[in-house]
């Protein structure tokens, strides 16, 4: 009896193991799966993205569906960073409050996604499912952003190209990360005639908070060169300066493109003919509901002044600010942080390879969280690092 116990004991212990090895090895094979389908899903959907910007896309709906396959991308290539860098710590998302612990056993090339998913075996899914999880909810994202990219491309393929600039290292000055769709909606804002009304004069509010690059954004804008061949006045002014003299506004300007064959001393002095019937752009930066009083008092000037298709841009931290516009405003917002974690990696490890001090890049993700998408602090503390790295837990503390 005792014998017929112990063997069926032993049978069912034999039984549970082969059923744990099948199981725990399928897993394995649906992780590297799924994996292996991210990777080329990021494939597809970068050489899609990359092909975009080289278009004038000038439907909203198109540039939304962008902007979700941007963000899907960089969701996506920040999970196969956090893979490939084997990180420890447990990273919280600071929307929802969950906790997900990254996989630490897989070596993922970021730079040729398709290379082969190498698996370690003794720490494969016996950690937690926390990681697991995310490469399912990052697919599964992925997958509904990009379930119809043939009808995207078809989109595409009706928009004018247009001249991008060569790739350049984002630490030259000048250069912009990211904003990619909200540049272009300026643009699009820009190169609108305006239905061909007469003193109808067009003014976009740029909306965010201190740090998120609004001025640097309508700079880039202003530079595109479809809005330099259709403005040939430019002018970016000190709203601090207006004044009313007499029948004669007189503005500090800041900087001023284009209209060489115009007297633009500096004050700039508005009055009849000032702009020759040429179509202007001004922008005025960081305004305050002060300053929004004077501007109200400046647009009948300029809408007196304007030829057809001339544009106002302001930029102000304050949304009531932005009533002043005859168009829904641009809101900026911080960048998602898989986007903003790029920008600061470059910036904090410039040059050095540390997918295997995972506790480094686990420090650097704690400091970059901390400066909430600043694109100043992701600089200045990044810099830091760059040149002391030694000093990392003295920075975070």
């Amino acid at each position: 009896m005792a014998d017929a116990i112990f063997s069926a004991f032993v049978s069912d212990m034999v039984s549970r193991g082969i059923s744990f090895v099948f199981e725990h090895f399928g897993h394995q094979q649906s992780t590297e799966a799924k994996l292996q389908r991210l990777c080329h899903m990021l494939t597809r959907v970068h050489s899609v993205v990359e092909e975009a910007k080289g278009r004038q896309i000038t439907n909203d709906g198109t540039l939304q569906w962008l902007s979700e396959l941007i963000d899907g991308e960089f969701q996506g290539r920040y999970l196969l960073d956090t893979i490939r860098s084997g990180e420890h710590d447990i990273e919280e998302d600071e929307h929802d409050g969950d906790k997900v612990a990254p996989p630490r056993a897989f070596s993922i090339s970021v730079l040729n996604p398709l290379k082969r998913v190498r698996i370690a075996t003794k720490d494969v899914l016996l950690q937690n499912d926390g990681g697991v999880d995310e490469i399912h909810r990052v697919l599964e994202s992925l997958q509904g952003i990009s379930g119809d990219l043939k009808e995207f491309i078809m989109l595409m393929q009706n928009c004018q190209p247009i001249g991008r600039p060569l790739p350049t290292n984002i630490f030259v000055d000048g250069q912009m990360f990211g904003r990619h769709v909200e540049k272009e909606r300026i643009i699009n804002f820009l190169l609108h005639d305006g239905g061909g009304s007469i003193g109808k004069l067009g003014v976009l509010a740029i909306v965010g908070d201190i740090g998120v690059r609004k001025t640097t954004l309508v700079q880039h804008a202003c530079d595109d060169a479809r809005v330099r061949n259709y403005f040939p006045v430019i002018i970016l002014c000190c709203t601090y300066a207006i004044a009313a003299n007499g029948g004669t506004v007189v503005l500090q300007s800041k900087h001023v493109i284009g209209g060489a064959d115009m007297n633009w001393n500096d004050p700039v002095q508005l009055d009849n003919g000032s702009f020759g019937n040429k179509r202007f752009l001004m922008v005025f930066e960081d305004m305050d509901m002060h300053k929004k009083k004077m501007l109200e008092g400046l647009l009948p000037v300029l809408r007196r002044e304007c030829k057809e298709g001339s544009k106002v841009i302001i930029t102000t931290k304050n949304p009531r600010v932005a009533t002043i516009g005859t168009v829904e405003p641009i809101i900026l917002k911080a960048l998602p942080f898989p986007e903003y974690w790029f920008f600061f990696k470059a910036h904090a490890f410039a040059g050095r390879d540390v997918e295997e001090n995972p506790r480094l890049v686990a420090l650097g993700k704690a400091i970059a969280r901390k400066l909430n998408g600043s694109f100043f602090g992701a600089k200045i503390v990044g810099g830091v690092l760059r040149d002391y790295p030694n000093h990392m837990d003295g920075v975070r503390s």
